[in-house]
């Protein structure tokens, strides 16, 4: 591990995991500072597992969450409070160490004011990509497919990539969690210069995004795709028993593992499954935890002991409900329990109970109280907290986009793609691989280096993972009309197929990896419509 050290009293790093806090104190530190908020990423640990790991490795722990783009004074005095009470030498961290360092700054009052003209120097690009995940790079990769000469700059502060689809197969035993990662750099188009900061807020009348720390960047077109938030303390004594007490979620990357693990283990009681309100990402990927983990039970002769329970905050198993009887089967085939209008608000790992709050038909609502021995939590989600702070958020807090050209409603200069905005499509990285083309080309049109606009019509793909060996294979666009791509002779929508799930298992993450990633648009070539 590297530290940045500020004085003999304070050192900054980036992004600290539980399983380095025994090097930490070995290094010296007495304390530690976490300027970062739960929930920014999907691979970050909570504060909660943090505090633990600290406490074990005899280092006191502070929790001081700074809003990227949002510092204020008195963060800064918070930070203070904490250096003065807590023992020396300390050890801040946020996801950058940028935070940090700033918030050491402000509590000197050697920064009382922080102006990026005169920290900063300020850079510029054709197109300014915030967001190295799938929908970023894809669109960066469509662009130079089509012009190679642009000039893009990416800005994400993140390590590492993650192939996020295929982490319901990490928790069903399928896949190995390592295969799904791989470092940003190595997956940045040749000629894109990759800015490795995270972004604070959005100056749309000026065409500039500003950096943590306030560097300027200056934009011609900007692309906005940088995912979005998994509100883990939306959901009361969640983030204390995460990966612990029989308390899991295939929506992180660490914790999908342990989703297996909790299944290989269970032979008895009650495993619940939860879905929270839309929009999530992968809307199917909540019951997909439930088919892959019933299906091993009733392979190795223990469902018969298993109460299997699934609660949904919606009102339907599906949104398309083309695909619904064909899922009831499943439903039916492992004896699950169906709970609709259910929104889980709290958990008690130690005490294994989880509470949720029923939506009764006639308007009224009450606490329902449920124990368990396993629960698959997902998490609410929202646009990160810098795009709903933004002039580019509609009032949900979702980039405002045009559903066809996917361009702002008001900045014309801007367009957004993937989970972050608020057309009303799946929320999947099909969607992205879609999605990727239609804003290349808009924004090539928009320089006058093409003709014709390009439209997304909605696609979203959800294979859903209904047994080990068998998919429902679930292709939908606006309105949930069905887009299928093969001819039903070869996939029937409507029925499990063993050739949809080596689709999913051998052949969806090449080509993620190497066309979505790279620029090729096999089955993705978009529509011109004028």
């Amino acid at each position: 591990m590297q530290f940045k050290k500020v004085n003999n009293r304070l050192s900054t790093s980036v992004q600290i995991l539980p399983a380095e806090l025994v090097d930490v104190a070995e290094a010296g530190f007495k304390s530690i500072i976490c300027n970062r908020p739960d929930g920014e990423g999907s691979d970050q640990p909570t504060f909660a597992e943090l505090a633990a790991a600290a406490k074990a490795a005899g280092l006191e722990a502070r929790y001081v969450p700074v809003i990227s783009g949002r510092v204020t004074e008195r963060d800064a005095e918070l930070f203070t409070k904490a250096m003065a009470e807590m023992p020396s030498p300390v050890l801040a961290f946020c996801r950058s160490g940028a935070r940090s360092t700033m918030m050491w700054e402000m509590s000197q009052r050697l920064a009382p004011t922080l102006k990026a003209e005169d920290q900063a120097s300020v850079t510029s690009a054709d197109v300014v990509i915030v967001g190295a995940g799938a929908a970023g790079i894809a669109a960066a990769s469509s662009l130079l497919a089509r012009q190679r000469d642009l000039d893009i700059v990416i800005i994400d502060p993140a390590d590492t990539h993650y192939y996020q689809p295929g982490w319901t197969l990490v928790g069903g035993g399928v896949f190995d969690a390592k295969s799904t990662a791989r470092p940003t750099a190595s997956l940045i188009p040749r000629g894109v210069r990759w800015i490795k900061a995270a972004v604070a807020a959005f100056e749309p009348e000026d065409n500039a995004v500003i950096l943590e720390g306030c560097p300027k960047i200056i934009y011609k077109r900007l692309i906005v795709s940088p995912g979005l938030k998994l509100n883990w303390a939306g959901i009361e004594g969640l983030s204390e028993t995460l990966g612990k007490n029989g308390v899991t979620s295939n929506y992180r990357y660490d914790l999908a593992p342990y989703t297996w693990e909790l299944v290989q283990n269970l032979k008895s009681g009650k495993a619940i499954f939860t879905q929270p309100p839309m929009p999530i990402k992968c809307a199917g990927a909540p019951q997909k935890a439930l088919y892959l983990s019933a299906d091993h039970w009733l392979r190795n002769g223990a469902l018969k002991n298993i109460d299997v329970e699934f609660y949904n905050s919606g009102a339907v198993l599906f949104g398309v409900a083309h695909y619904v009887p064909a899922l009831m089967d499943y439903v039916k085939k492992y004896n699950t329990k169906l709970n609709f209008g259910h929104t889980l608000t709290k958990i008690d790992g130690p005490a294994h109970k989880a509470w949720f709050t029923k939506a009764n038909a006639d308007g009224t609502k009450e606490t329902i109280e449920t124990q368990f021995d396993m629960i698959h939590v997902v998490p609410p989600q929202q646009a990160p907290d810098f795009i709903r702070s933004s002039p580019l958020a509609d009032q949900a807090g979702w980039v405002d986009v045009d559903q066809s050209t996917l361009s702002h409603k008001k900045f014309t200069n801007i367009w957004a793609l993937g989970d972050v905005m608020n057309a009303p499509n799946a929320k999947t990285a099909a969607a992205a691989r879609k999605q990727a083309p239609v804003v290349a080309n808009n924004i090539l049109k928009d320089m006058g280096l093409c003709t014709g606009t390009a439209s997304y019509d909605g696609y979203g793909s959800c294979p859903l993972t209904v047994e080990r060996g068998k998919i429902i294979f679930a292709e939908f666009g606006y309105g949930g009309k069905l887009l299928p791509t093969f001819p039903p002779w070869m996939i029937d929508s409507q029925k499990p197929s063993k050739l949809a799930w080596l689709l999913k298992e051998r052949l969806l993450p090449p080509i993620y990896w190497h066309a979505m990633l790279k620029g090729k648009e096999w089955y993705a070539k978009p529509e011109l419509i004028g």
